[in-house]
């Protein structure tokens, strides 16, 4: 446990966390010592001479002022330490995140690291504070103790040493159990966080079909395996503790019983009994309370557990010396990609996007073109083949190098709790006014702003949720353009724009093309028609590849897939007229 709690905590901290185990331990020993202390105060009381525990009531004086005086100590710097950790884990974890590939960002996530952040860290950061403390109370008290006994009955020592493999075994199966039922648990409450925070975000679409009420039975299923997993871990964790519990007190009722045995045997004197008698009760005062500190101890590993796992979370390798691309062409090399072993998503891709062109990612749902544009940004690292910029392996480039020659604006656009004019200069904090007025124009953001009262000081909410997709889409777009990269990738950045601005959108586009290199992925007929190549995907390879007007006049997979979208383009939903029969009679 202790080696995962200094893992996590990073070596800059390892010291302070050390002292104040140690000092803990330290404290929970000398309350051995103390309780051990009674016996002869106890047996000089009850004696025939009380004068005889003057000197022995000295030492039990000392020796609880000097245990106050470091328990108070111990208290004090665990809670200085406790809070250290809690800040320390967040910084280290939201450090680490930011060095880990974008690629790992899956959706399944998102409720494990909001977990993560607060109730793992939690439970780790009471570790100092409220569950050592108490379990080295139950653990080091009772064999100081004991130790202590030897002193005065060797008898009775030898009895309550041989009880303690006992305890520590039932101790240790208790735990185990709480252990996997909190692990279990934890598997089923990530599943229905993240159900939580996708019904959250899906209602404007439940609301608009009405859907609020009966759409969400996957949450409920989430709901549902999480409440059972709690009760699962109550069933294995109650029978656990109980037993634990029984298994205290049927120790302290056997040496009970062999002290009376002692006494009455006549081989054990009256005052030597007693004050035996109160230290075996002292000693299974501080076990009673193990198994409960022992479960928390065993969920706090299982957070530590993941928040290591995610810290364990290899960052893509970054070249020793990073080399700047030469220009901004793009070429993709006979690339192999897979997210699961086996099952390849890209298969041999190549094509190039030469600077000053604009370059379409046409195909099927599936067929690898947001998979092209996330290498391409490096989310991900290619299992075989190259992906080039300017010349040069996006590898040995640098992902900080990388990123300011890639600008991509995303499908799903999410924007921070902030001004529109907050969001827009992310990708460049030091924008002027005039800077945010010249990307609104190209990008159609400026009628946005115009519309709304309080104009580029619009405070967006969580995510952008107060503007509608298109707004955020133009945001996003104007955000990429005040970026000023050499590459553009757009990923369907149109969808959720109408015709009017989708115009626009391929005009800017275009209007970038000029002295960029822009790739996009498209299905609408205009923004295809206006690319100066398209590369066809199906199946994770490039089916064909050319200018509009060769592939139309190939009148292959891309001349088919076009007559199929203007075909589209005609659809409309339509209701019968309803009959006469159906009118209300008046």
């Amino acid at each position: 446990m202790i080696r995962a709690f200094l893992k996590a905590m990073g070596p800059g901290h390892t010291r302070p966390v050390a002292v104040s185990l140690a000092l803990t331990t330290f404290a929970s020993a000398l309350q051995g010592v103390v309780f051990a202390l009674l016996v002869p105060v106890l047996e000089g009381l009850l004696g025939p001479d009380p004068s005889t525990a003057t000197p022995w009531a000295v030492a039990l004086a000392v020796g609880t002022a000097v245990y106050a005086v470091l328990k108070s100590t111990s208290l004090y710097l665990n809670f200085r330490v406790g809070g250290s950790i809690s800040r320390a884990l967040h910084h280290r974890i939201g450090d680490h995140l930011v060095r880990l590939p974008l690629g790992w960002f899956t959706g399944s996530r998102l409720g494990e690291l909001n977990r993560i952040a607060t109730e793992g860290v939690s439970r780790t950061t009471s570790l100092p504070v409220h569950t050592y403390p108490p379990l080295a109370d139950a653990v080091v008290t009772p064999v100081v103790a004991v130790a202590a006994l030897f002193l005065f009955d060797w008898r009775l020592a030898l009895a309550c040493a041989a009880c303690l493999p006992l305890l520590w075994m039932v101790f240790t199966l208790s735990n185990e159990a709480v252990g996997r039922g909190d692990a279990a648990r934890d598997t089923v409450a990530d599943e229905a966080a993240d159900r939580v925070l996708e019904y959250a975000r899906a209602q404007p679409v439940l609301r608009a079909f009405g859907r609020v009420d009966s759409a969400h039975t996957v949450l409920d299923r989430a709901l549902a395996a999480e409440h059972a997993g709690a009760r699962a871990l109550l069933l294995k964790a109650v029978p656990a503790l109980v037993a634990y519990s029984f298994t205290v007190r049927l120790v302290l009722t056997l040496l009970l019983a062999l002290s009376l045995h002692l006494l009455l045997g006549g081989t054990l004197a009256a005052p030597t009994a007693i004050a035996l008698i109160v230290l075996l009760v002292r000693f299974v005062h501080p076990l009673s309370a193990a198994a409960e500190s022992g479960a928390v101890l065993r969920m706090a590993v299982n957070g530590l557990a993941r928040i290591n796992t995610v810290l364990d979370a290899r960052p893509l390798p970054e070249p020793a010396t990073p080399v700047p691309p030469q220009g901004a062409e793009v070429e993709f090399h006979d690339v192999r990609f897979s997210y699961t072993p086996g099952e390849p998503v890209l298969d041999g891709v190549s094509f190039p996007a030469a600077p000053g062109t604009l370059t379409a990612l046409v195909g099927p749902s599936g067929g690898g073109k947001t998979t092209v544009t996330r290498l391409l940004a490096r989310f991900h690292d290619v299992d075989a083949g190259q992906v080039l910029v300017g010349g040069v392996d996006v590898r040995d480039i640098g992902s900080e190098e990388l990123s300011r020659h890639v600008a991509v604006v995303f499908q799903d656009v999410y924007l921070f709790d902030a001004t529109i004019a907050d969001n827009v200069r992310v990708a460049a904090p030091g924008a002027s006014e005039a800077d945010l007025d010249r990307v609104a124009a190209r990008s159609g953001l400026d009628r946005v702003v115009a519309e709304l009262p309080d104009g580029w000081e619009t405070r967006v909410g969580e995510g952008g949720t107060s503007l509608s997709g298109g707004q955020r889409q133009r945001v996003s777009i104007a955000r990429a353009l005040l970026k000023d990269a050499p590459i553009v990738v757009l990923d369907e950045a149109s969808a959720a724009l109408d015709a009017e601005n989708e115009a626009l959108l391929t005009e800017t586009a275009t209007d970038l093309a000029r002295d960029r290199t822009v790739l996009v992925i498209a299905h609408r007929p205009a923004t295809v028609a206006a690319a100066d190549r398209i590369v066809f995907l199906d199946g994770g390879r490039v089916a064909e590849q050319g200018t509009p007007e060769e592939l139309l006049a190939l009148d292959g997979r891309h001349a088919a897939y076009v007559r199929a979208r203007q075909r589209a383009l005609g659809w409309r939903l339509t209701g019968e007229p309803a009959s006469d029969t159906t009118r209300p009679t008046p």
